[in-house]
């Protein structure tokens, strides 16, 4: 069953890694709608991936407490380690791309926030961030 849980999270790893490289393609393009809509797969890989983290900690676990005189690396067939290490250099693959999509978002944001504060000056008064009553560009008249 280790196996079967290894290479089951290992597929949805690397459909994680895929989305959020389709995302940070589509931050490039100003493709807002098509990276809202990948949200929902997204968000149901990461919980399937959280679960099936969660049976591979609970066979290993297992398999430790049945033969507490082996060593782990012991206990686990080449199979097992292939698709251990496999699955060290996917994690490590995502935490480099969202690293790489957090930049993307970060610089997106701040590209936002300056536009609206130059649309609709705020200032701070104590904690709270509130419209400028000299807003140059807006003007309401009734």
């Amino acid at each position: 069953m280790l196996s079967h849980y290894l290479q089951n999270a290992l597929s949805d790893l690397r459909d994680i890694i895929n989305i959020t490289e389709a995302d940070i393609e589509d931050i490039k393009k100003a493709e807002h709608t098509t990276q809202f809509d990948r949200l929902p797969l997204k968000e149901e890989k990461l919980k399937s991936f959280e679960v099936k983290k969660a049976l591979i900690d609970n066979e290993i676990s297992s398999l430790i407490t049945a033969n507490p005189n082996v060593d782990l690396p012991d206990l686990l067939n080449k199979e097992q380690h292939i698709l251990l290490d496999e699955l060290k250099v996917e994690l490590n693959n995502l935490r480099d791309i969202n690293k790489k999509y957090a930049k993307f978002v970060l610089l997106v944001s701040n590209l936002y926030n300056t536009f609206l504060e130059r649309v609709i000056p705020t200032e701070m008064q104590g904690y709270d961030k509130v419209t400028s009553k000299n807003s140059s560009i807006l003007e309401v008249r009734v």
